[in-house]
């Protein structure tokens, strides 16, 4: 995973052409055996995360409770059903990103966001330790108004936390979720098919204050 990708997003003009079909995938979850697509139960809802090599950012999530399915692919960038390959040339605009599909009477949008940030190192822009590029940025892309304003009220909580711990700013992009394209099938719970796999993720042993008075 550590192939240098651009620091500078795509424009639509400069963007790979990538394709109209999506491409082949897991059907099932590799660990959980649900359905990495759907048909979802009633009443639980997605998440979608960047922190860098989505490999060991899936770990963190598919081991929390209340979270159903979990799956790896690009969201964020501008060329339809990316390959990999077409992601690691920075072409795209694409950030490697995981979806999480959560029962929320069982844990709330907040816990996630919690580990969101204790996760990673969201300071550090087009890049996360090792791996080097805009597809390894920080990023939270939510799908409705409550999302939103729980990303944006926890990225305020957590910069002060931060700006405690001498930490500089937080880079995380908050954004509108965009189309969702699964990645190719060796990527999907790559962790757990590859126990001794490489995984580049840390963070920065700041807490995050959600949970412990704080509101997201």
């Amino acid at each position: 995973m550590l192939f240098r990708k651009s620091h500078d997003l795509p424009t639509p003009e400069t963007a790979l052409p990538g394709r109209s079909t999506p491409l082949p995938t897991d059907e099932v979850h590799f660990v959980t055996g649900r359905p990495l697509k759907g048909p979802h139960p009633e009443g639980f809802e997605t998440a979608i995360f960047g922190m860098g090599c989505f490999w060991g950012v899936e770990r963190k999530f598919w081991t929390l409770p209340g979270v159903w399915v979990t799956a790896v692919g690009y969201s964020g960038g501008i060329t339809p059903n990316p390959t990999y390959e077409e992601t690691c040339t920075g072409l795209t605009g694409q950030a490697e990103v995981v979806q999480v599909v959560f029962n929320p009477k069982e844990i709330p949008y907040a816990e996630l966001l919690k580990v969101f940030w204790e996760g990673h190192d969201p300071t550090q822009g087009m890049r996360q330790g090792n791996d080097v590029g805009a597809t390894y940025r920080s990023a939270i892309y939510y799908l409705n108004d409550d999302q939103e304003t729980q990303a944006e009220a926890s990225r305020e909580a957590y910069q002060g936390a931060l700006s405690q711990a001498g930490r500089g700013d937080i880079t995380t992009e908050i954004a509108p979720a965009g189309p969702f394209y699964f990645a190719e099938g060796y990527h999907q719970g790559y962790l757990a098919k590859n126990p001794a796999g490489y995984c580049g993720i840390g963070g920065t042993g700041v807490v995050c204050p959600i949970g412990v008075g704080v509101e997201a």
